[in-house]
């Protein structure tokens, strides 16, 4: 069965076009994954994108997704509620292009509704930033949360790219 997927391509060019949340929930925290750990990335990657598509890495090896989670071009960011994992992001810095992509960003089921998306978005541009970029960009489709592209538009991002793709 095809189905077609409407992708959206965001950017933002600066870090005072952020909508900021301006909200810091209590006992969450955002914490930059060092050393790389490939097994939270694939366990992220895995539970969160089970409910959106996620299926590209699916087939990936230990030593490839080792490979990938210990480039020097690759952030992993980890939120946690206390002790607890609740969610994280990864950004690729493009050093040829001056840019960073927010790869992958998302909650745990029993995380999500609860604003702490705004709050993750919100830390992923303000972490993409620190890199000094001429933009930070993201991609996302109709299969994300279906908060996804209104969250990433009331952070201040804007649609540079629309695509409809069948899967």
């Amino acid at each position: 069965m095809n189905k077609k997927i409407e992708r959206n391509y965001l950017e933002i060019n600066s870090l005072a076009d952020l909508n900021d949340t301006n909200i810091s929930p209590e006992g969450y925290a955002i914490e930059l994954l060092k050393p790389a750990d490939f097994q939270i990335n694939k366990f992220f990657y895995k539970t969160i994108g089970k409910k959106h598509h996620w299926v590209d890495r699916l087939t990936w090896t230990e030593k490839q997704w080792a490979e990938y989670t210990s480039n020097e071009k690759l952030k992993t960011y980890i939120l946690k509620n206390r002790n607890d994992l609740a969610g994280y992001f990864e950004l690729i810095i493009h050093h040829d292009e001056n840019e960073v992509e927010i790869a992958y960003l998302g909650l745990l089921e029993e995380y999500q509704n609860k604003k702490l998306g705004s709050y993750l978005l919100s830390s992923a541009i303000k972490s993409s930033f620190l890199n000094n970029p001429q933009r930070v960009w993201v991609h996302t489709c109709s299969l994300d949360h279906k908060n996804a592209l209104k969250n990433y538009t009331s952070r201040g991002m804007k649609i540079f790219r629309k695509e409809t793709i069948t899967v």
